[in-house]
């Protein structure tokens, strides 16, 4: 499954392709009875694609058939451990891929000359990414984290690792490992050791790196003494939070998570306010909209500043008279996804897309926007 979505990796889905190019979009379940039966989901959305490549009479057989089998080879890479609250499925002749999103998306199939991406910008906006560096004098990790999970992140360096103090390389005489020097209270010694000050200055060079193109909230998690290093060496002039929690760097993600939930929910509740208190500064400037249908056609229109969306709002619409109306999902002109819609285009366009708690936008129809004008 694909790990994280960059501007390149998104351009890359959206670029025109030889038609058909195939989206498949399916609702899962993390846990419970509901679970075991998004595997039988799969396959009958799997097997309606197939249905509609055989019967397209702009789909050769031959292409038909090349396609099937890119969708087949995705399908066998769905990985239920890693299921969240989406799957989206991509096939096109020599390529295919799969994503397990956070958000909730339509089921569907969809054949076109390119990807539908806006339910995946939706989910990426919504969960929240961050970047934890954890740190230990001689192990340094990385952990890709968002509001539901946290992988270790193995590419670009980390983890990066280092012998024990006293072995070949370290200065002075043969000295306790690292280890013990912190078993027995001597970790800030062990910190002002030059070869761990090299050390660490290398895991910020490296994190800087990923930033550089995955850029996104960093909190580090040290003992006392790898943060006041860490903070020496300019870790956190850039805006790093520093996590006093040490152990982390030999942890598992359950560990992660546990550390990272009480700072997560803090950030939640801190985003909220600054997010009301900018809706309510726009709408004392006459630059507010409120309700789908509004917020909608200035999304449309590029003019949307910041926009809040209630994380478990969905809609399915129809224009009609130039306004959005309810429609049923099977109304061959229904957006079942516009919420997503507005996310993607709301982002398109420079804005700032923010998702909030349920009830927190009930009076303004669960979705708001600040204008540019």
């Amino acid at each position: 499954m694909h790990p994280s979505l960059t501007p390149d990796t998104l351009a890359g889905l959206r670029r025109p392709r030889a038609y058909p190019a195939v989206t498949v979009l399916l609702p899962t379940h993390r846990a419970g009875p509901e679970a075991g039966q998004d595997a039988v989901r799969l396959r009958d959305l799997v097997a309606e694609a197939g249905k509609r490549l055989r019967e397209d009479p702009a789909v050769t057989a031959e292409r038909g058939a090349e396609v099937a089998a890119a969708l087949d080879r995705a399908v066998a890479e769905v990985d239920p451990a890693r299921a969240g609250d989406g799957l989206a499925l991509f096939a096109a002749p020599g390529e295919h891929q799969v994503w397990s999103l956070a958000r909730t998306v339509p089921a569907r199939v969809v054949l076109s000359d390119t990807f539908v991406t806006r339910n995946l910008v939706a989910a990426h906006a919504a969960e929240r990414p961050y970047w934890l560096l954890a740190v230990a004098a001689d192990r340094v990790t990385l952990w890709d984290g968002g509001t539901a999970d946290a992988t270790e992140h193995t590419a670009d360096g980390f983890p990066l690792t280092r012998g024990p103090e006293g072995r070949e390389g370290a200065e002075g005489p043969a000295a306790p490992g690292i280890e013990r020097k912190e078993r027995i209270g001597d970790v800030p010694s062990t910190f002002r050791s030059e070869r761990t000050r090299g050390f660490l200055r290398e895991a910020v060079r490296a994190v800087n790196g990923v930033l550089a193109v995955h850029p996104r909230p960093v909190y580090v998690a040290g003992e006392a003494a790898a943060l006041s290093l860490l903070d020496e060496l300019g870790m956190f002039t850039a805006g790093a939070t520093p996590v006093p929690h040490g152990g982390l760097a030999r942890g598992t993600a359950a560990r992660v998570r546990q550390a990272m939930a009480p700072l997560l929910a803090a950030r939640e509740e801190a985003e909220l306010g600054t997010t009301l208190r900018d809706l309510d500064d726009a709408r004392g400037h006459q630059r507010f909209a409120a309700g789908l249908d509004e917020v909608w056609h200035h999304a449309m229109e590029g003019r949307v500043r910041l926009l809040a969306v209630e994380d478990t709002f969905r809609a399915t619409v129809r224009e009609a008279g130039g306004h959005l109306v309810p429609a049923a999902a099977d109304d061959l002109d229904a957006h079942e996804d516009i919420v997503d819609e507005v996310v993607e285009h709301a982002l398109e366009t420079g804005a700032q897309v923010r998702f909030v708690p349920a009830d927190a936008l009930t009076g303004h129809g669960r979705i708001a926007a600040a204008l540019r004008y």
